[in-house]
């Protein structure tokens, strides 16, 4: 099994995607909206993925709400951005509705044989936010970020759905897209140490996290937080995150270089898996012909993080969305 994460071309898969992940046996996949038309579509599509490596694969989707959500309606729910949510429920409700509002996101992800969801967002929301992050945040403050995604993890772990922190260190200050571009964020380490990073901190015991193509410039100006070693230090040990480190999406602009590079950069510095999202089978080739097999740490990091996936007790998903309602 190599420590990779790959995304795929359409919504089944091609004899050549069949032939290239039981050769490459990546860890896991992640789907989205091309990938994705009625639930047992879906359904087929997961089952298909596991049997061609043949292990359980973690399936990872982003399904935050808002404008970053894979499955649409009418098939499923639509959600508001997080922070849209956060200015319609009272504050004494913030937390159950964040909280219910994953654990049905979960059940939805469950039964499509999808057992891993892309949030919480941990980035706290700042004026500078660039409009690519900013109503993805649950709040303008670490107090309210960290609570939140608390909330959002506990929803999804209670749904049988493994969380993935992200984007560690910390994307708030960011007025960039990394999409398209690298950020650089000029803010002292000091005051970085006790908002981004304290953030992170708190939510420390997840399972695991997504880093941020972002340049912190007091910290290493030379590299992004996915292809620095200072950075690694800061997110090993004064965040102090034990779990499974992923990349964000190695196809992302934001990174110069080769895909090999980018890989072998990343591995050096200590980053467990890579991610690449956008089911382009060349680019995947070369991705795949750099990873290594999953070993040493990151395999006890990857073991332990699945070891947290369970079958959710009863739901009663009927109930759920009319409490969910009242909440808004």
């Amino acid at each position: 099994m190599r420590a990779g994460i790959f995304g795929l071309s359409g919504t089944s898969l091609t004899s050549e995607e069949a032939a290239f992940f039981k050769d490459v046996t990546p860890w896991g996949f992640i789907l989205f909206a091309r990938n994705i038309e009625t639930p047992d579509q879906v359904r087929a599509l997961t089952r298909e993925l596991r049997d061609t490596v043949g292990h359980d694969a973690p399936i990872l989707i982003d399904q935050e709400g808002g404008r970053v959500q894979r499955l649409r309606a009418p098939q499923w729910r639509e959600w508001p951005a997080p922070l849209d949510q956060m200015a319609q429920v009272a504050p004494e409700n913030a937390r159950q509705a964040m909280e219910l509002r994953y654990r049905i996101i979960a059940h939805e992800l469950r039964d499509l044989g999808i057992d891993v969801n892309c949030a919480p967002m941990l980035d706290i929301a700042t004026d500078a936010s660039h409009e690519i992050i900013l109503n993805r945040c649950y709040g303008h403050d670490v107090d309210s970020v960290a609570d939140m995604g608390r909330a959002a993890a506990d929803g999804l772990l209670a749904g049988g759905v493994l969380p993935i922190i992200k984007h560690i260190p910390g994307h708030g200050r960011a007025n960039l897209d990394s999409h398209l571009e690298l950020p650089v964020v000029n803010t002292p380490m000091a005051e970085l140490d006790s908002t981004d990073f304290e953030a992170f901190r708190r939510l420390k015991d997840l399972p695991m996290a997504m880093t941020a193509h972002i340049t912190y410039s007091d910290i290493d100006p030379e590299n992004c937080a996915t292809l620095s070693d200072p950075m690694m230090s800061i997110i090993r040990r004064k965040i102090g995150f034990k779990g499974l480190l992923m990349s964000d999406d190695l196809s992302m602009k934001a990174l110069s270089g080769s895909l090999a590079d980018r890989v072998q950069k990343s591995l050096f510095v200590g980053v467990d898996m890579m991610l690449h999202c956008n089911g382009d089978m060349d680019e995947m080739q070369e991705v795949a012909s750099n990873l290594p097999r999953l070993s040493g740490g990151a395999k006890r990091r990857a073991a332990a993080a699945l070891e947290l996936r369970k079958t959710p007790e009863a739901f009663d998903i009927e109930a759920a969305d009319a409490t969910f309602a009242s909440l808004l």
